[in-house]
């Protein structure tokens, strides 16, 4: 089978953004953002997921980090969208639950068609470094709509807002893992209505 990639562009008057995605890779990353928090969880979302990841953005980070994450965010689900094309003999379904010191996060993933998104969970602090812990909910609702996904986000347990985060971005690549994984039983797409 050959390797589920992709590569998106978007460029607006707020942001220049490139995303090339490999579902099939090993982890390996290339991350330019120009926000070293938010270049420390796409690495290990890459990591974590064993995706090839190579993300260039130029953001208006003079103003904050919102389009500059936000935008991300729409580019990668399209770029998980693409590089996953038709969907046939995917799992489908992903789901983690995953520890990190103190913290325990679920995400749990749909490769529907049909985005949706809910996050449970609270920041105590506005920023972790030079990221706006807000955007956290942007960024994940950005991906789920432009994947056309449905993902639940959960902090279960948790004190330190550095590793909730750093979490919920694991468990996102882990279930994301999963869920793109091609499982021989199934023919065609996993869904009664023959399409996804």
């Amino acid at each position: 089978m050959e390797n589920r990639e992709a590569t998106i562009a978007r460029k607006t008057k707020e942001t220049d953004i490139s995303i090339s995605l490999n579902i099939d890779g090993k982890g390996n990353s290339n991350i330019e953002t120009g926000n070293g928090f938010f270049d420390h969880m796409l690495d290990g979302f890459a990591r974590h997921g064993f995706f090839d990841l190579t993300v260039k953005a130029n953001g208006d980070l003079n103003v904050d980090c919102h389009h500059t994450v936000e935008d991300t965010g729409i580019v990668l689900g399209q770029a998980i969208a693409k590089a996953i094309g038709d969907k046939k003999g995917i799992k489908r379904y992903g789901s983690m639950i995953l520890p990190m010191d103190e913290t325990l996060v679920m995400c749990a993933i749909d490769l529907s068609g049909r985005p949706y998104f809910v996050m449970n969970g609270e920041f105590a602090s506005p920023m972790v470094g030079d990221f706006d812990t807000q955007m956290v909910r942007e960024f994940f609702y950005a991906i789920s709509y432009s994947a056309g996904m449905n993902l639940h986000l959960r902090i279960i347990t948790g004190q330190n807002d550095h590793h909730k985060i750093e979490a919920l971005f694991k468990a996102f690549a882990k279930a994301l893992d999963e869920a793109t994984t091609i499982d021989p039983r199934i023919e065609n797409v996993l869904s009664t209505k023959g399409a996804l």
